[in-house]
């Protein structure tokens, strides 16, 4: 029995920076979700605007994640 030790390191490799990268994606949506509006009481009254527009970030992170996900299911299942 041969091992290709080349195709065993490349595989590890390119798992631990997908795997480095999704973590990183899902991290970003969980701290765009969990971002509070400041109150109008402290004059933050264009915070409305900056907030959903983190929140659209964070949802798009999540559906990046998604996405990576049905693709890794698609190459196993294909």
């Amino acid at each position: 029995m041969k091992i290709d030790w080349a195709a065993l390191g490349s595989v590890f490799g390119v798992s631990l920076v997908v795997t480095v990268a999704l973590v990183g994606l899902f991290t970003l949506g969980i701290a765009g979700l969990s971002r509070q509006p400041e109150p109008a009481a402290q004059g933050g009254g264009a915070s409305g605007g900056s907030t959903a527009l983190v929140r659209t970030g964070a949802y798009l992170c999540f559906a990046l994640c998604a996405a990576a996900v049905a693709y890794g299911i698609y190459l196993i299942v294909a």
